[in-house]
Protein backbone atom coordinates (compact mmCIF):
# COMPACT_ATOMS: atom_id res chain seq x y z
CA UNK A 1 0.00 0.00 0.00
CA UNK A 2 1.75 3.29 -1.34
CA UNK A 3 2.58 5.76 2.35
CA UNK A 4 0.34 9.18 2.13
CA UNK A 5 1.97 12.25 1.96
CA UNK A 6 1.86 14.23 4.91
CA UNK A 7 0.41 17.73 4.05
CA UNK A 8 -0.02 19.08 7.71
CA UNK A 9 2.68 18.36 10.24
CA UNK A 10 2.39 20.11 13.80
CA UNK A 11 5.43 19.51 15.69
CA UNK A 12 5.42 20.04 19.32
CA UNK A 13 3.95 23.41 19.29
CA UNK A 14 2.47 25.25 22.78
CA UNK A 15 0.32 28.66 22.49
CA UNK A 16 0.23 30.85 25.51
CA UNK A 17 -2.04 33.79 25.73
CA UNK A 18 -0.73 36.80 28.18
CA UNK A 19 -3.40 38.96 30.17
CA UNK A 20 -2.30 41.63 32.57
CA UNK A 21 -3.49 38.63 35.52
CA UNK A 22 -2.66 35.78 34.08
CA UNK A 23 -0.89 33.83 31.50
CA UNK A 24 -3.32 31.09 29.64
CA UNK A 25 -1.95 28.09 28.10
CA UNK A 26 -3.81 27.17 25.11
CA UNK A 27 -1.70 24.43 23.18
CA UNK A 28 0.66 22.41 25.21
CA UNK A 29 3.25 20.47 23.38
CA UNK A 30 0.81 19.25 20.23
CA UNK A 31 2.17 17.15 17.79
CA UNK A 32 0.17 16.16 14.71
CA UNK A 33 0.05 14.35 11.13
CA UNK A 34 -2.01 14.93 8.51
CA UNK A 35 -2.16 12.94 5.23
CA UNK A 36 -3.04 14.11 1.69
CA UNK A 37 -6.53 13.93 0.48
CA UNK A 38 -7.94 13.45 4.47
CA UNK A 39 -10.73 14.86 5.97
CA UNK A 40 -9.34 14.99 9.96
CA UNK A 41 -11.61 16.40 12.65
CA UNK A 42 -9.87 17.90 15.59
CA UNK A 43 -12.68 17.90 18.54
CA UNK A 44 -12.86 18.98 21.62
CA UNK A 45 -15.46 20.97 24.70
CA UNK A 46 -15.54 24.47 24.08
CA UNK A 47 -12.74 26.51 25.35
CA UNK A 48 -10.59 23.29 24.71
CA UNK A 49 -8.02 24.60 22.39
CA UNK A 50 -8.89 23.60 19.07
CA UNK A 51 -9.86 26.75 17.79
CA UNK A 52 -6.23 28.06 18.69
CA UNK A 53 -4.93 25.36 16.73
CA UNK A 54 -6.64 25.32 13.36
CA UNK A 55 -5.26 28.67 13.73
CA UNK A 56 -1.69 28.09 14.07
CA UNK A 57 -1.97 25.72 11.44
CA UNK A 58 -1.90 28.68 8.69
CA UNK A 59 0.03 31.20 11.22
CA UNK A 60 -3.07 33.35 12.09
CA UNK A 61 -1.87 32.53 15.51
CA UNK A 62 2.21 32.56 15.48
CA UNK A 63 2.94 29.38 18.06
CA UNK A 64 4.92 30.31 21.15
CA UNK A 65 7.07 27.31 20.58
CA UNK A 66 7.16 24.64 18.26
CA UNK A 67 7.27 24.60 14.22
CA UNK A 68 4.14 24.17 11.68
CA UNK A 69 5.33 22.17 8.58
CA UNK A 70 2.78 22.30 5.06
CA UNK A 71 4.23 20.13 2.51
CA UNK A 72 7.63 20.35 4.31
CA UNK A 73 7.37 23.81 4.25
CA UNK A 74 8.30 25.23 8.04
CA UNK A 75 5.89 27.75 8.17
CA UNK A 76 8.03 29.46 11.38
CA UNK A 77 10.86 29.90 9.10
CA UNK A 78 9.30 31.83 6.22
CA UNK A 79 9.37 35.47 5.06
CA UNK A 80 6.15 37.45 4.95
CA UNK A 81 6.16 37.24 1.56
CA UNK A 82 7.01 33.62 1.29
CA UNK A 83 4.45 32.98 3.93
CA UNK A 84 1.48 34.70 2.27
CA UNK A 85 2.39 32.96 -1.61
CA UNK A 86 1.76 29.33 1.13
CA UNK A 87 -1.76 31.38 2.57
CA UNK A 88 -3.00 31.21 -0.90
CA UNK A 89 -3.34 27.65 -0.61
CA UNK A 90 -4.51 27.08 3.07
CA UNK A 91 -8.48 28.33 2.42
CA UNK A 92 -10.41 28.92 5.85
CA UNK A 93 -14.52 28.30 6.16
CA UNK A 94 -16.19 29.71 9.50
CA UNK A 95 -19.15 29.25 11.71
CA UNK A 96 -20.34 32.94 10.51
CA UNK A 97 -19.80 32.81 7.16
CA UNK A 98 -18.03 36.28 6.99
CA UNK A 99 -19.53 37.38 3.51
CA UNK A 100 -19.60 41.37 2.87
CA UNK A 101 -23.23 42.01 3.03
CA UNK A 102 -23.32 45.01 0.67
CA UNK A 103 -22.26 42.55 -2.41
CA UNK A 104 -23.72 40.36 -4.47
CA UNK A 105 -23.16 36.23 -4.36
CA UNK A 106 -20.85 36.22 -7.23
CA UNK A 107 -19.19 39.44 -5.94
CA UNK A 108 -18.30 37.94 -3.02
CA UNK A 109 -16.69 34.91 -4.73
CA UNK A 110 -15.24 37.17 -6.91
CA UNK A 111 -13.69 39.52 -3.69
CA UNK A 112 -10.07 36.95 -3.17
CA UNK A 113 -9.75 36.72 -7.63
CA UNK A 114 -10.06 40.46 -7.23
CA UNK A 115 -7.35 41.09 -4.70
CA UNK A 116 -4.89 39.09 -6.58
CA UNK A 117 -5.54 41.31 -10.02
CA UNK A 118 -7.40 38.78 -12.07
CA UNK A 119 -9.17 40.58 -15.05
CA UNK A 120 -13.16 41.44 -13.61
CA UNK A 121 -14.24 39.31 -16.63
CA UNK A 122 -12.49 36.05 -15.80
CA UNK A 123 -13.27 36.31 -12.61
CA UNK A 124 -16.79 36.20 -12.96
CA UNK A 125 -16.81 33.30 -14.76
CA UNK A 126 -14.76 31.22 -12.45
CA UNK A 127 -17.00 32.73 -9.56
CA UNK A 128 -19.98 30.84 -11.92
CA UNK A 129 -18.49 27.53 -11.86
CA UNK A 130 -17.90 27.86 -8.06
CA UNK A 131 -21.54 28.68 -8.11
CA UNK A 132 -22.16 25.11 -9.83
CA UNK A 133 -20.02 23.25 -7.59
CA UNK A 134 -21.91 24.45 -4.52
CA UNK A 135 -25.70 24.41 -6.65
CA UNK A 136 -26.52 27.99 -6.35
CA UNK A 137 -26.27 29.25 -9.50
CA UNK A 138 -30.00 30.72 -9.09
CA UNK A 139 -28.21 32.87 -6.74
CA UNK A 140 -25.67 34.56 -8.47
CA UNK A 141 -27.23 37.74 -8.08
CA UNK A 142 -28.83 37.68 -4.22
CA UNK A 143 -27.89 39.31 -1.66
CA UNK A 144 -26.21 37.45 1.97
CA UNK A 145 -29.52 39.05 4.33
CA UNK A 146 -31.94 37.41 1.08
CA UNK A 147 -30.09 33.58 1.70
CA UNK A 148 -30.89 31.15 4.55
CA UNK A 149 -27.89 29.97 6.89
CA UNK A 150 -27.07 26.80 4.43
CA UNK A 151 -26.81 29.21 1.47
CA UNK A 152 -24.79 31.28 2.94
CA UNK A 153 -21.91 28.67 4.01
CA UNK A 154 -22.51 26.97 0.53
CA UNK A 155 -21.24 30.95 -0.42
CA UNK A 156 -18.48 31.02 2.05
CA UNK A 157 -17.13 27.12 0.30
CA UNK A 158 -17.44 28.75 -3.14
CA UNK A 159 -15.28 31.65 -2.02
CA UNK A 160 -12.61 29.40 -0.18
CA UNK A 161 -12.29 27.42 -3.50
CA UNK A 162 -11.49 30.58 -5.65
CA UNK A 163 -7.91 30.67 -5.25
CA UNK A 164 -7.78 26.49 -6.12
CA UNK A 165 -6.52 25.55 -2.30
CA UNK A 166 -4.82 22.66 -1.53
CA UNK A 167 -6.06 22.41 2.64
CA UNK A 168 -9.43 23.94 3.49
CA UNK A 169 -9.97 24.25 7.26
CA UNK A 170 -13.21 24.38 8.53
CA UNK A 171 -13.64 26.10 12.19
CA UNK A 172 -16.89 25.18 13.53
CA UNK A 173 -17.88 25.40 10.12
CA UNK A 174 -21.55 23.84 11.08
CA UNK A 175 -22.45 24.66 14.62
CA UNK A 176 -24.96 27.73 13.43
CA UNK A 177 -26.82 24.98 11.15
CA UNK A 178 -29.71 23.19 11.65
CA UNK A 179 -29.32 19.14 11.82
CA UNK A 180 -30.53 18.83 7.96
CA UNK A 181 -28.54 21.74 6.71
CA UNK A 182 -25.40 20.25 8.22
CA UNK A 183 -26.17 17.16 6.46
CA UNK A 184 -25.95 19.06 3.19
CA UNK A 185 -23.01 20.73 3.94
CA UNK A 186 -21.18 18.06 5.07
CA UNK A 187 -22.05 16.04 1.97
CA UNK A 188 -20.77 19.29 -0.22
CA UNK A 189 -17.60 18.76 1.53
CA UNK A 190 -17.38 15.56 0.96
CA UNK A 191 -18.15 15.53 -2.69
CA UNK A 192 -14.82 18.60 -2.93
CA UNK A 193 -12.74 16.11 -0.96
CA UNK A 194 -13.68 13.51 -3.52
CA UNK A 195 -13.33 15.60 -6.51
CA UNK A 196 -10.63 17.76 -6.18
CA UNK A 197 -8.66 16.10 -3.47
CA UNK A 198 -9.00 19.00 -1.23
CA UNK A 199 -7.48 18.37 2.32
CA UNK A 200 -9.93 19.15 4.50
CA UNK A 201 -9.49 20.24 8.32
CA UNK A 202 -12.45 20.04 10.57
CA UNK A 203 -12.85 21.76 13.97
CA UNK A 204 -15.78 20.60 15.71
CA UNK A 205 -17.37 20.21 19.31
CA UNK A 206 -19.55 17.58 17.58
CA UNK A 207 -19.19 13.70 17.58
CA UNK A 208 -21.82 13.48 15.02
CA UNK A 209 -19.78 15.59 12.38
CA UNK A 210 -16.77 13.61 12.91
CA UNK A 211 -18.81 10.66 12.37
CA UNK A 212 -19.99 11.71 9.59
CA UNK A 213 -17.30 12.80 7.18
CA UNK A 214 -14.02 12.45 8.72
CA UNK A 215 -11.35 9.38 8.34
CA UNK A 216 -9.15 10.43 11.21
CA UNK A 217 -9.37 12.58 14.78
CA UNK A 218 -7.68 14.26 17.15
CA UNK A 219 -9.14 15.07 20.20
CA UNK A 220 -8.28 17.97 22.74
CA UNK A 221 -8.49 18.18 26.26
CA UNK A 222 -7.66 21.68 28.03
CA UNK A 223 -4.66 22.17 25.94
CA UNK A 224 -3.50 18.95 25.13
CA UNK A 225 -3.66 15.90 22.77
CA UNK A 226 -5.40 13.88 24.19
CA UNK A 227 -5.94 10.90 21.85
CA UNK A 228 -5.66 10.39 18.04
CA UNK A 229 -6.86 7.76 15.28
CA UNK A 230 -9.27 6.97 13.06
CA UNK A 231 -12.77 7.46 13.66
CA UNK A 232 -13.40 3.93 13.74
CA UNK A 233 -10.84 3.20 16.47
CA UNK A 234 -11.50 6.05 18.57
CA UNK A 235 -15.52 5.76 18.35
CA UNK A 236 -15.26 2.12 19.29
CA UNK A 237 -12.33 1.35 21.26
CA UNK A 238 -11.85 5.49 22.97
CA UNK A 239 -9.05 5.43 25.53
CA UNK A 240 -8.92 8.45 27.97
CA UNK A 241 -11.26 10.33 29.97
CA UNK A 242 -11.74 12.95 27.25
CA UNK A 243 -12.04 10.95 24.21
CA UNK A 244 -14.75 8.49 26.66
CA UNK A 245 -16.68 11.98 27.30
CA UNK A 246 -16.71 13.15 23.98
CA UNK A 247 -17.85 9.52 22.68
CA UNK A 248 -20.21 8.24 25.63
CA UNK A 249 -21.95 11.98 25.40
CA UNK A 250 -22.57 12.47 29.24
CA UNK A 251 -20.61 9.85 31.35
CA UNK A 252 -20.78 12.13 34.27
CA UNK A 253 -24.45 11.17 34.84
CA UNK A 254 -25.42 9.76 37.36
CA UNK A 255 -28.23 6.82 38.14
CA UNK A 256 -28.21 6.69 41.92
CA UNK A 257 -31.90 4.99 41.84
CA UNK A 258 -30.62 1.77 40.03
CA UNK A 259 -29.47 -0.87 42.32
CA UNK A 260 -27.15 -2.71 39.77
CA UNK A 261 -23.50 -1.14 39.34
CA UNK A 262 -22.74 -3.65 36.33
CA UNK A 263 -22.61 -1.56 32.99
CA UNK A 264 -21.46 -2.32 29.55
CA UNK A 265 -20.82 -0.29 26.14
CA UNK A 266 -21.68 -2.12 23.16
CA UNK A 267 -20.67 -0.88 19.67
CA UNK A 268 -22.66 -2.33 16.28
CA UNK A 269 -20.62 -2.45 13.69
CA UNK A 270 -22.46 -5.71 11.57
CA UNK A 271 -25.52 -6.63 12.47
CA UNK A 272 -28.69 -5.87 10.36
CA UNK A 273 -30.38 -3.41 11.52
CA UNK A 274 -34.08 -5.13 11.63
CA UNK A 275 -32.24 -7.53 13.95
CA UNK A 276 -33.10 -7.25 17.25
CA UNK A 277 -30.70 -7.94 19.00
CA UNK A 278 -31.54 -6.33 22.57
CA UNK A 279 -35.25 -7.52 22.76
CA UNK A 280 -33.69 -11.43 21.90
CA UNK A 281 -31.51 -11.01 24.59
CA UNK A 282 -33.68 -10.00 27.28
CA UNK A 283 -36.21 -12.99 25.78
CA UNK A 284 -33.61 -15.38 25.78
CA UNK A 285 -32.22 -14.79 29.18
CA UNK A 286 -35.10 -14.27 31.10
CA UNK A 287 -34.21 -10.63 32.76
CA UNK A 288 -34.60 -6.49 31.97
CA UNK A 289 -31.64 -4.29 31.06
CA UNK A 290 -31.92 -0.91 31.07
CA UNK A 291 -30.72 1.44 28.60
CA UNK A 292 -28.90 4.24 29.76
CA UNK A 293 -27.80 5.67 26.43
CA UNK A 294 -28.34 4.67 22.32
CA UNK A 295 -27.19 5.80 19.79
CA UNK A 296 -27.47 4.12 16.40
CA UNK A 297 -27.90 4.84 13.28
CA UNK A 298 -28.93 2.36 9.92
CA UNK A 299 -26.13 2.68 7.63
CA UNK A 300 -27.00 0.59 4.17
CA UNK A 301 -28.97 -2.22 5.89
CA UNK A 302 -26.47 -2.45 8.76
CA UNK A 303 -26.72 -1.05 12.35
CA UNK A 304 -23.88 1.80 13.43
CA UNK A 305 -23.61 3.03 16.77
CA UNK A 306 -23.21 2.43 20.52
CA UNK A 307 -25.39 1.59 23.32
CA UNK A 308 -24.84 1.61 27.09
CA UNK A 309 -26.81 -1.11 29.40
CA UNK A 310 -26.95 -1.17 32.44
CA UNK A 311 -27.34 -5.70 33.63
CA UNK A 312 -28.84 -7.24 36.51
CA UNK A 313 -27.75 -7.79 39.86
CA UNK A 314 -27.52 -11.37 39.15
CA UNK A 315 -23.44 -11.95 37.97
CA UNK A 316 -24.89 -15.14 36.58
CA UNK A 317 -27.45 -13.82 34.41
CA UNK A 318 -25.21 -10.90 33.75
CA UNK A 319 -22.07 -12.91 31.76
CA UNK A 320 -24.82 -14.63 30.14
CA UNK A 321 -26.13 -11.57 28.79
CA UNK A 322 -22.04 -10.50 27.93
CA UNK A 323 -21.25 -13.95 26.17
CA UNK A 324 -24.96 -13.13 23.99
CA UNK A 325 -24.24 -10.25 22.80
CA UNK A 326 -20.47 -11.01 21.82
CA UNK A 327 -21.68 -14.42 20.07
CA UNK A 328 -23.96 -11.70 17.74
CA UNK A 329 -20.25 -9.85 16.81
CA UNK A 330 -21.40 -7.03 19.06
CA UNK A 331 -18.17 -5.53 20.93
CA UNK A 332 -18.67 -5.37 24.71
CA UNK A 333 -16.82 -3.57 27.01
CA UNK A 334 -17.71 -3.51 30.71
CA UNK A 335 -17.57 -0.10 32.02
CA UNK A 336 -16.13 0.61 34.97
CA UNK A 337 -17.69 3.02 37.82
CA UNK A 338 -20.37 4.36 35.05
CA UNK A 339 -23.10 4.17 38.19
CA UNK A 340 -22.29 6.08 40.89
Amino acid sequence: MAIQEIMIKVEDISKSFESKDATVNALNHVNLEIHKGEIYGVIGMSGAGKSTLVRCLNLLEKPTSGNVYIEGKNLMQLSEKELREVRTHIAMIFQHFNLLMQRTVLDNICFPLEIVGMKKKEAREKAKELLKIVDLEEKAKAYPAQLSGGQKQRVAIARALAMDPKILLCDEATSALDPTTTKSILALLKKINREFGITIVIITHEMTVVQEICSHVAIIDHGDLAETGTVEDVFSHPKTKAAKKLVFQGEDKEYSELSSKRCVRIVFKENPSAEPVIGNMILECKAPVNILQADTKDIGGIAHGQMILQLPDDEIIANRMIAYLQERKLEVEVLEDYVQ
